[in-house]
């Protein structure tokens, strides 16, 4: 799959990292596609490294299996990063 494809996956994926972890990514909706964007051509990465798959099918379900988990990898990341958490804390 070329890099043009990851982008556009990468821009579903972001869209849906922002529905799965709404509170975690901060930055809005732009944030998210970026993070989207960078989580699924780590996923295809990371898979085509794993799996030895250097071409993987748009409409191949471990694609967007990958880029899935790439994006929300990359966004627990960020998160963890930029201190962004749903987490509120409480004196006792």
């Amino acid at each position: 799959m070329g890099f043009l494809a990851w982008i556009i996956l990468g821009l579903i994926v972001g869209a849906i990292v922002k529905a799965v972890m709404p509170g975690r990514v901060g930055g809005g909706w732009v944030t998210s596609l970026v993070l989207g964007v960078v989580g699924a051509i780590v996923g295809g990465w990371i898979g085509s490294l794993l799996f030895g798959k250097g071409d993987l099918a748009f409409f191949d379900l471990g694609t967007w299996i990958l880029a899935i988990i790439g994006g929300l990898v990359v966004a627990g990341v960020y998160g963890a990063i930029t201190g962004r958490s749903n987490r509120t804390t409480r004196a006792p």
